[in-house]
């Protein structure tokens, strides 16, 4: 009796498993199961592509409005702006008459802002609540210098002075520029800041039937004078700041809009949530099954299971799907609170939905990965894996060495090479063999030396990432292809579970005849001879 128990313990064991490791539409033809999570998956496919594109046309209306306006404060307020920053700041001064022509020049655009703006912008008040400009200036606190006898004789202490002009002091140009303030000396002159905030609203959201946005500029111009070459480099930086407006009255159909977008925002997040609740369930089943295996294994065959056999139990396509439908839930709640003006952190949402949407997408592959030739990327990848990992970490050391090497050489005579994020980005455009002969030209030959080092260095990286690292990398790849093919051709090494899975004789008695209905929509209506064509994942 108790030896028939556990037989029978066992063939349940065994059809479960076999159940669990079931596509979608074998468990509705074994047991009619209606496959619930394919059905969201797809629903929520169309829903969350069709919020992340009207999400993606909003947000760049928004990036749109701050490029454009820091443009127009650019030719606003620098004098002489050609519409071309130079390097990485906007422009420059050579004299001291041009310094004090550009510094004067921003502080009556600034006052003259009204009338000759074509923008929706007006004063701001700063963070001790003023309106005008600060304007600061950095020095050293006392010396003298002359380089004809090369004498120097200086503090290297830092001063900071400021001081505010505001609409009413700005009315009277004579009498800011005379005072003492504004007389500098440039040997001792560190950088002069001005600072100022404007306001502005973006009506062209209107157009898309939306409310509009208020914001708020932050603006910094900084003439940089810290290296005492002779060149006077000027920065422009604006920070743009979304908030409230305290009053809209439009008329019209925005607010209806914006009702419809809010519902179908929440449709979304109850979709996710349900396809979050049923993902959770099938991992907590499979844990829960897991368990019942290790035990009977141990218990009948007196070992552990191997890890390999551990991990089928694990679905990293349901956890993929739950961190889904976990950034999509938040970016829609996000989403939601900045079309009401409670949030205005576009560039996070952004994210959230932006990744979230491709996971979606990617997890599609799982559902064409029960069909033997669309799941070679899935296998091959997979096996391929672990191998390229320790080679890239190989190869990661020799990089890193080459793009320290660079920065430190060529960072001084190429404009590629001058930070270490653009060496790392230049030397990965080489690997792909991309703009070689710009980077090899643009090196300047102020130093021989310099110069044939830089050409040693370009031609054994390229010469050893190309055809020697970059092809083993391939090779690693096209041989894990070449075993998963004659796996498929020869049949996959069996595992414990494998085995014990083979057991099952009962599996044609849970075939029954589908409905017409949901035979087209699985598209899987096979005969028993052709199950060899199912590969489980």
């Amino acid at each position: 009796m108790a030896h028939l128990d556990s037989e029978v313990k066992e063939e349940c064991l065994r059809e479960d498993l076999k159940f669990y490791f079931m596509n979608p539409c074998e468990k509705y033809r074994a047991r009619h199961q209606i496959p619930w999570k394919l059905g969201l998956q797809i629903l929520k496919i169309v829903m969350v592509t069709t919020q992340l594109v009207r999400f993606g046309l909003s947000n760049q209306l928004v990036v749109a409005f701050k490029e454009e306006n820091t443009v127009a404060f650019k030719y606003l307020f620098l004098k002489g702006y050609s519409g071309v920053d130079e390097d990485n700041y906007s422009c420059s001064v050579y004299t001291q008459e041009d310094a004090y022509e550009s510094i004067f020049y921003v502080i009556n655009q600034y006052h003259r802002l009204k009338n000759i703006s074509l923008g929706t912008v007006g004063y701001g008040e700063n963070e001790e609540n003023k309106i005008g400009l600060k304007v600061c200036k950095q020095y050293y606190k006392k010396g003298t210098m002359f380089p004809a006898n090369e004498t120097l004789n200086i503090d290297s202490d830092i001063e900071t002075d400021c001081t505010h002009l505001d609409l009413q002091a700005l009315a009277s140009p004579r009498d800011w520029k005379n005072t003492s303030f504004f007389t500098l000396e440039f040997y001792r002159l560190l950088q002069v800041e001005i600072s100022f905030h404007l306001k502005g609203i973006d009506l062209q959201t209107i157009l898309s039937r939306e409310s509009p946005d208020c914001y708020i500029f932050q603006n910094t111009i900084i003439f940089d004078n810290k290296a005492h070459s002779g060149k006077i480099k000027i920065y422009f930086d604006s920070d743009a700041h979304i908030e409230e407006c305290k009053e809209l009255n439009i008329s019209g159909s925005v607010q209806k809009n914006t009702q419809y977008v809010l519902v179908f925002d929440a449709f979304v997040i109850v979709i996710c949530s349900a396809s979050l609740i049923l993902c959770t369930r099938s991992i907590v089943l499979a844990l829960s099954l897991r368990k019942r295996f290790l035990s009977f294994f141990l218990e009948k065959y007196k070992r552990r299971v191997c890890d390999a056999d551990q991990w089928e139990f694990i679905n990293g396509w349901y956890v993929l799907v739950i961190i889904s439908d976990l950034m999509t839930i938040i970016g829609s709640i996000l989403k939601m609170e900045i079309k009401v003006k409670n949030l205005t952190n576009y560039d996070l949402c952004s994210i959230l939905l932006g990744t979230s949407t491709l996971l979606v997408w990617v997890g599609v592959i799982r559902y064409l990965g029960y069909f033997q030739k669309y799941n070679v990327l899935i296998l091959t990848m997979q096996a391929s894996l672990p191998k390229v990992l320790r080679f890239c970490a190989c190869a990661g050391m020799i990089y890193l060495g080459y793009t320290f090497c660079g920065w430190i050489v060529l960072g001084p005579y190429h404009n590629k090479f001058v930070a270490l994020n653009t060496v790392s980005e230049c030397l990965f455009s080489l690997v792909n063999g991309d703009d070689m002969f710009a980077t090899f030209a643009q090196i300047q030959q102020k130093s021989i030396m310099v110069w044939l080092f830089s050409r040693l260095y370009l031609y054994s990286f390229i010469s050893l990432f190309i055809y020697m690292i970059l092809s083993l990398f391939i090779a690693l790849i096209t041989d894990s292809y070449d075993t998963i093919k004659k796996y498929q051709q020869n049949g996959f090494p069996e595992t414990d579970l494998q085995e014990f899975l083979k057991g099952c004789s009962s599996r044609e008695e849970y075939r029954a005849e589908s409905s017409a209905f949901l035979s087209c929509i699985c598209c899987l209506r096979r005969k028993g001879s052709d199950d060899h064509l199912i590969l489980t994942n």
